[in-house]
């Protein structure tokens, strides 16, 4: 096929639409050129519920294979158990899944030996040049020995990882919906919460990659509204949201009110830091709340703010040999997850500190949600570096008040702060804004939209 690797490429990723943008032929070159880049003999690859998804991996699977690398399939996966599978085997890993996206589209998540990830700078470019190159001039000849393609269960070797660092032996029982989205979530969960003091009420567990319910995108308020529903309906203590490849897991209260993911941060960072020891370093990126930064060194922990997205928490968890690392969007990474991201492991977390405790989840997690956000907000701009100086000109020189330009432009005061930073793909800057107190927070944030939208 021709095709535009310029809009399926991503950052940290491969995306877009099954069969218009990218097809199994194309799939293939990938696998070769997976191959090509990280020189290993042997990888392993998994893929989700989507229909077009057995299909593209196993003409990546072949690709790879035409090169000489022997390949392990697991078949249905989750993208965390992808990586479970590429930590505890210590091969280059791929991963066929769309995430949240509608069901028209697919991708592939690409990591090295130990699950270190794979984007623009640590390989993607490269291999989106090789598959250029091959798409003009012919895919590269098949070498004499091509590698094996071989099958292998991981899933409850992944469960049993997971469950060996949380210790759930001695919580109450609870009542937990959970909202798969007809997503993997349907398939990990009933494996993982084997054995567990828990009545699990499963909502949307069909793997069914078209959503008939809704997007499996749990950051959309709107695909949430069914969970919200269900946990005070079931008198349930809690509800937990999974995305399309679970990689990424929502909670909600016993009334159905949804769980800040930066509340989850601090939760989980200080359940880690009592872990180990008291001691360690917590990176969140520079949009989740205050409150986790002071939960952190409340705990004897170190934070450390980075930029938003996953490759930089990543990066800074490997330099700073951080032992968690949490995200606005519900991403959370764990040392002890060979660094990389499992919504699951920090699900376990909140389940274990709930249940080891007799309060409700609402006034567990109040502890951990100290100030009023605005959640993020985008405008669309016409000159980015324009209003982000005229934001800078507004604020600069005031007493008591910081700028710092670590990822866009963030203005702090002592009780309140805002971020504002460009997409890299749209025209548009995004808001965040917090403060003690939902008058300062409205007042903030509404002064900056107005010169935003000047």
């Amino acid at each position: 096929m021709t095709a535009d690797l310029s809009q399926i490429v991503k950052a940290y990723d491969v995306r877009g639409v099954v069969p218009d943008q990218w097809d199994e032929s194309l799939a293939g070159l990938f696998g070769a050129a997976f191959a090509e880049v990280t020189g290993a003999s042997a990888i392993v690859v998994g893929h989700d519920m989507r229909p077009s998804s057995p299909g593209l991996t196993r003409a990546f699977a072949r690709g790879a294979a035409d090169r000489g690398v022997d390949v392990t399939e697991i078949g249905l996966c989750s993208t965390d158990q992808l990586y479970y599978a590429s930590g505890a085997l210590n091969l280059p890993g791929a991963m066929f899944t769309a995430s949240h996206n509608p069901a028209q589209y697919n991708g592939i998540k690409l990591c090295r030996a130990g699950a270190a990830p794979v984007g623009q700078d640590t390989g993607l470019a490269q291999i989106r040049e090789l598959v250029e190159q091959w798409l003009e001039s012919g895919a590269p000849e098949p070498v004499a020995e091509p590698g094996t393609l071989s099958t292998r269960e991981t899933l409850d070797d992944y469960a049993e990882h997971l469950r060996s660092l949380v210790d759930l032996t001695s919580i109450r029982p609870l009542k937990v919906v959970v909202d798969a989205g007809n997503g993997m979530g349907g398939h990990t969960v009933p494996t993982v919460f084997a054995g567990l003091p828990l009545t699990l009420v499963p909502m949307y567990f069909e793997l069914d990659g078209t959503f008939p319910n809704h997007e499996a995108n749990p950051l959309d308020p709107a695909n949430l509204v069914d969970l919200q529903k269900r946990v005070p309906a079931e008198g349930a203590d809690l509800g937990i949201a999974f995305d399309g490849d679970a990689d990424r897991c929502f909670v909600v209260d016993e009334h159905g009110d949804p769980v800040s993911p930066s509340a989850v941060t601090a939760l989980v960072a200080a359940r880690e830091l009592a872990r180990n020891g008291g001691e360690g370093t917590i990176i969140h990126n520079l949009i989740t709340s205050r409150t986790v930064p002071e939960v952190v060194q409340e705990n004897g922990g170190t934070p450390v703010r980075t930029r938003v997205g996953h490759s930089f928490i990543k990066a800074e968890m490997a330099r700073t040999g951080a032992i968690f690392g949490g995200e606005h969007s519900a991403h959370y990474y764990f040392k002890d997850f060979w660094n990389a991201d499992t919504g699951m492991l920090a699900a376990l977390h909140v389940l274990a500190a709930l249940g080891g405790q007799e309060g409700p989840l609402s006034a567990l997690v109040a502890q951990y949600d100290r100030y009023t956000g605005s959640g993020e907000i985008n405008s669309t701009v016409a000159d980015q570096s324009a209003r982000l100086a005229a934001i800078r000109s507004a604020y600069e020189g005031r007493a008591g008040i910081t700028l710092d330009d670590l990822d866009g432009l963030t203005v702090a005061a002592p009780d309140w702060w805002f971020n504002v930073r460009p997409s890299n793909t749209e025209p548009l800057l995004r808001l965040n804004a917090e403060a003690k107190d939902e008058a300062t927070m409205t007042k903030i944030r509404d002064e900056a939209l107005a010169i935003i939208r000047a």
